[in-house]
């Protein structure tokens, strides 16, 4: 363990779902790792892990370490917390063996709370929406973010959770707001989502379960913090979602709205007065797999065939879909949040379980297509585009040229299928330019692999 790195964060580079919990169970053995550090998302973030005796956990909000005794998880000021479905968590993680999961967390004093009424309100906005859906977790984060950017003074804090009165006006007041973003039609009508934004004493009924959940868990300030971040050992930031779905650089308006790049740990760890860099790796599937609305280029119905236990068609966030592995979207990411010390590829026995993989090295625009022109970052010839070019952060419209783009564009493949997973990893190591560190070739931390030892 003499070579593990003290500080890394583990950063998706797709649109989630590309094995953050695996890789960082898998890391959480390797190395000695004392804390697992969420630091954006929230609630809507679904990790799995896997163990050899069959057990399974999606992690949510406590970190995908925490199977492994001793480590420790760290709500950054960044995450949203959801309390009352963090205790619902904690429960399941007793059933499946880990009874302390609550004595080994800390939440920062800062953090968003997502109320009910956060959660209806976001809800009812994409049923709204119909078939221009944005895609949602359906759990309240985006909302959560939206109404405290909206009105600081109504944001819920983790530490207003200890002052019953502050907290129940607070959320008097959230319920207030966003009631009065929908027309009356829309709050009279039949469903949880309008009965909730109705129900003002649904917020005393909430407050009653989730103040459990600080009673147990004080809230931690900076100076509690900043000591979990200090202690000895590695600190691993787990990140949520992928940056392709980043709140400055994903496909708007199918994004998080969350910073997904590794300058969000490196924020967390300024703000405790830490200026060491971490190491920064970054995680892609051996396929593209996106979940939700949104453009995915390389998608295939034929990658159906592709087992996805813990992934479906059914609740908030809709079809679950399969494409090609994706060069150009690669280097977007790697250029969004790069650049990386490494690489960790995860599902490469795919290659060994389904229709051929294909390596999508382009795509086909029209030659006058006003997008292409506008987005492209590198022009090789007219209509075809190898590169993404990168907005300047919070230039919206530029990212809504992407998506459009990405809906329009036809990829183009290499003439022959990847032969072998060596060959994949040499084309993402040759994009990335930095070497793959560990891979994995099934769910548990006994199928992933070092490839290259950190100096």
């Amino acid at each position: 363990m003499h070579d593990a790195p003290r500080l890394v964060s583990l950063v998706g580079l797709g649109f989630g779902d590309c094995g953050k919990g695996l890789f960082t169970d898998a890391l959480c053995r390797r190395w000695p790792v004392h804390t697992v550090a969420r630091f954006n998302g929230g609630a809507q973030a679904g990790h799995n892990v896997v163990l050899p005796d069959g057990r399974h956990h999606t992690f949510s909000q406590f970190g995908a370490g925490t199977f492994v005794p001793g480590v420790h998880t760290l709500l950054a000021a960044p995450v949203v917390v959801h309390p009352t479905a963090l205790l619902v968590e904690a429960e399941f993680l007793r059933r499946a063996g880990v009874a302390d999961a609550l004595s080994r967390l800390t939440i920062a004093a800062a953090c968003r709370v997502t109320t009910p009424y956060h959660q209806a309100a976001g809800r009812l906005r994409e049923r709204l929406r119909g078939a221009h859906a944005h895609g949602s977790c359906g759990v309240g984060v985006g909302e959560t973010v939206a109404h405290a950017i909206a009105r600081p003074g109504e944001a819920l804090r983790y530490a207003d959770l200890a002052q019953p009165r502050r907290a129940r006006e607070k959320l008097a007041a959230i319920r207030r707001t966003l009631a009065a973003q929908f027309d009356a039609s829309t709050l009279d009508a039949d469903g949880d989502e309008a009965r909730a934004l109705r129900d003002d004493e649904l917020a005393t009924r909430w407050l009653a379960q989730a103040r459990p959940l600080a009673r147990q868990v004080a809230p931690a300030d900076e100076a509690a913090v900043a000591a979990r971040l200090r202690r000895e050992g590695t600190l691993l930031f787990e990140g949520a979602q992928g940056v392709l779905l980043d709140e400055s650089h994903g496909f708007h308006p199918h994004t998080t709205w969350s910073d997904v790049t590794p300058a969000a740990a490196q924020a967390v760890l300024a703000a405790a007065g830490i200026d060491e860099p971490a190491t920064r790796l970054g995680i892609v599937r051996a396929y593209a797999t996106r979940h939700g609305a949104g453009p995915l280029p390389t998608h295939d119905a034929a990658l159906d065939a592709l087992a996805e236990p813990h992934n479906d068609d059914a609740g908030w966030q809709g079809r679950f879909r399969r494409g090609h592995p994706d060069a150009v979207l690669l280097r977007y990411a790697i250029d969004a949040a790069g650049p990386f010390d490494g690489l960790l590829v995860s599902h490469l026995d795919a290659l060994d379980r389904a229709a051929p993989l294909r390596w999508c090295s382009s795509y086909r625009a029209a030659p006058d297509d006003d997008d292409a022109l506008r987005c492209e970052r590198d022009v090789v010839d007219s209509g075809r585009i190898v590169g993404l070019r990168l907005g300047t952060s919070g230039d919206l419209a530029h990212q809504e040229r992407l998506t459009r783009l990405l809906e329009r564009v036809r990829p183009e493949y290499d003439a022959t299928p990847i032969a072998s997973g060596g060959a994949l990893l040499e084309r993402m190591e040759a994009i990335a330019a930095c070497g793959v560190r560990f891979t994995s070739r099934g769910p548990t931390h006994r199928d992933v692999t070092e490839r290259a030892r950190f100096a």
